[in-house]
């Protein structure tokens, strides 16, 4: 049984999602302890918690000592069965995050899956349905499987209540993938969506993007809603490249202006183009299951954060990988997978 240390590198919930992910693929049990010993408020929350029991429901995994708060627990992987699932986290807890506990092993299943997800899709400090749905799964998809999203209902702190749906057409075999150049931009857009608050949040918000990045009016997208179970707002700023489309965001937070919102996100997407590498800092933690799964491939992006190279030494646990971090310049860097 592997041990894993959660107070490791950056010691929050990527250990535990990486770890189930990888448990049910490899078959490989797994012991935690100081589950998220680096947050704020340490142990397994509401998310974490789900993203344990969707792992385990998936999987036919025997699971002890998991709860709410805890810090350590056991996870023992039995065979992946795909299918039709419904997780629901109960809080705003991001449902992106759950995904990212169960979607690797029902890619590379062998039948389809069909998952529904309830809970926050929009969260700070968590990748937003937008990322997800144009970033991360186009790519996931250049290497063989054929993965779907559809928002149902946005998701907000503090009751949650989102939903969205993932079909999972699996691939037994994923292909490598490089992402070497970004190639020429092909458009940048700013997008600010309010859902039952007043439109002039997110003409606030546009107004940075326009003043601050010269974004012209045909640039951006001003969304109204209403179909959430609270009030949200979503700021965020996509670019596309020959080689891929990266999406930034903010989310609207009670006491912070629309300005400092937009202006994150601004400056997020500046240094992107700064860097001139395709790869952001966030798409690089999350591409590194799929090179893993796949035996290789290769990525230029800025510097490694501590989520990344936490992320590398969880994979090597569990898969006989090689993945090396080069520096080619002050900023820029080569991430390589090999196995």
């Amino acid at each position: 049984m592997l041990s894993i240390d959660g107070s490791f590198g950056e010691g929050g919930g990527q250990i535990i999602r990486t770890s189930l992910a990888l448990s049910l693929i490899t078959g490989k049990a797994f012991r935690v302890c100081n589950v998220r010993a680096r947050r704020d408020r340490p142990g397994l929350q509401r998310q974490h918690l789900t993203a344990v029991t969707a792992a385990a429901a998936i999987g036919g995994a025997r699971v002890d000592g998991a709860h709410a708060g805890s810090k350590e627990f056991t996870f023992l992987p039995g065979a992946v069965t795909p299918g039709e699932y419904k997780f629901s986290i109960g809080t705003a807890g991001s449902t992106m995050l759950v995904l990212q506990a169960v979607l690797p092993p029902l890619m590379i299943a062998d039948a389809p899956s069909l998952l529904l997800f309830e809970g926050g899709t929009h969260n700070v400090k968590a990748p937003p349905f937008e990322f997800i749905q144009k970033t991360f799964l186009p790519l996931v998809n250049r290497m063989g499987p054929n993965v779907s999203v559809e928002l149902q209902r946005y998701g907000f702190y503090p009751p949650g209540g989102g939903r969205f749906n993932v079909y999972v057409e699996p691939s037994a075999e994923l292909k490598r993938l490089d992402l070497l150049e970004r190639g020429t931009i092909l458009s940048e857009r700013a997008r600010a969506l309010v859902v039952n608050l007043p439109a002039h949040v997110a003409e606030r918000e546009l107004a940075v993007a326009s003043e601050q990045l010269g974004l012209m009016p045909d640039q951006l997208d001003l969304e109204q809603s209403a179909n959430a179970i609270s009030a949200g707002n979503v700021f965020s700023i996509s670019i596309e490249s020959e080689s891929l489309t990266e999406v930034f965001t903010g989310i609207g937070e009670r006491g912070v202006r629309a300005e400092a919102v937009a202006a994150r996100v601004v400056h997020e997407a500046r240094r992107y183009l700064e860097v001139g590498a395709p790869v952001g800092e966030h798409l690089a933690d999350q591409l590194l299951i799929p090179l893993a799964l796949a035996r290789g491939g290769s990525y230029i992006t800025g510097t490694p954060t501590l989520h990344t190279t936490t992320n590398i030494e969880v994979i090597k646990k569990f898969l006989p990988v090689e993945i090396t971090t080069t520096q080619l310049t002050e900023e820029v860097w080569k991430v390589e997978v090999s196995g």
